[in-house]
């Protein structure tokens, strides 16, 4: 069958990318078993270099170091989010004096590197004679640079809501901070949630650099296991089960994020409020006369 959106590719187009298909697999599986051969050679899958994984207090660390990564990061995204809509809302600002500074702020932040700005929080304040502990070095760093992507993900969002959204807000008396609160943050969060999701994963995972100005967290810990000369210097075993921790804890990230989607894509409320680009102006029109008629005004 004939497809609208694109061109059926023809015989040597679908031969053509069999054969590409073909050697990808063939590469991956050779790249896959090349170094499954090297480990295998080097002695990494023997019982002695993952005998480290076979005591409870190594286990009990490995919660301990965990917890570390996942309070820093819960933190972090709490205050990402709050960052993130109050940059937005500025830069959404009509006064100057709130857009500039709010765009500045934005821009800057969104600059910096996640690591750099640790740093000068942790090793670069004391000189100014403000000492702070690596948590808060870790958390304040995240919170910066992902909230000014956060406030440009959400700006985004508002922007993209069709304009009859707004005018309706004000035809039926709402200010412009109602009609920012009820009317075009909701649908922006709506709309931006996998944008949202997505950063917080980014989150999640920035919070290994931490590790660079000594916060205990999961990547700390991997360091301290690879540094035991007595156990073997697991060092690859332990990269290997602490990503394994990193990957669980994204996928449970992204599954939340897929079921509060659906959820809200099932929502009768949000049915109810699923704009209609044809009828947009008339709706706009409607609520216009709907208002002026409780004013006398009609």
């Amino acid at each position: 069958m004939t497809s609208v959106l694109y061109d059926v590719p023809g015989p040597r187009a679908r031969r053509r990318n069999g054969i590409l298909a073909t050697a990808t697999i063939v590469v991956v599986l050779a790249v896959v078993a090349f170094v499954g051969w090297r480990l295998a050679l080097t002695g990494q899958f023997t019982a002695a270099k993952w005998e480290v994984f076979s005591y409870t207090t190594v286990w009990m660390s490995i919660l301990e170091y965990a917890w570390g990564t996942l309070r820093a990061f819960l933190l972090a995204g709490v205050l990402s989010l709050a960052l993130g809509f109050v940059l937005a809302v500025g830069r959404l600002s009509d006064h100057s004096w709130i857009r500039i500074p709010a765009t500045v702020i934005t821009e800057g932040f969104r600059a910096v590197p996640v690591l750099v700005m640790m740093m000068i929080l942790y090793y670069g304040l004391p000189t100014l004679g403000i000492a702070m502990s690596p948590y808060w070095a870790v958390v304040l760093a995240l919170m910066v640079y992902n909230g000014s992507v956060l406030a440009e993900a959400l700006r985004a969002g508002v922007e993209a809501i069709p304009r009859g959204q707004k005018e309706a807000g004000y035809a039926i008396g709402l200010r412009k901070s109602g009609v920012m609160t009820l009317i075009l943050l909701p649908q922006a969060v709506r709309a931006m949630l996998p944008v949202i999701i997505a950063q917080l994963v980014v989150t999640l995972k920035d919070t290994a650099l931490g590790f660079i100005i000594t916060y205990h967290e999961l990547l700390y810990y991997v360091k301290l296991l690879a540094s035991q000369a007595e156990l073997g210097r697991p060092i690859l075993q332990a990269a290997f089960v602490i990503g394994g921790i990193y990957i669980v804890m994204c996928l449970l990230l992204s599954w939340l994020a897929n079921v509060v989607e659906k959820r809200s894509r099932r929502s009768p409320k949000r049915h109810d409020e699923e704009p209609d680009p044809a009828a947009d102006d008339e709706s706009t029109m409607t609520e216009a006369i709907a208002a002026q008629k409780s004013t006398g005004k009609f």
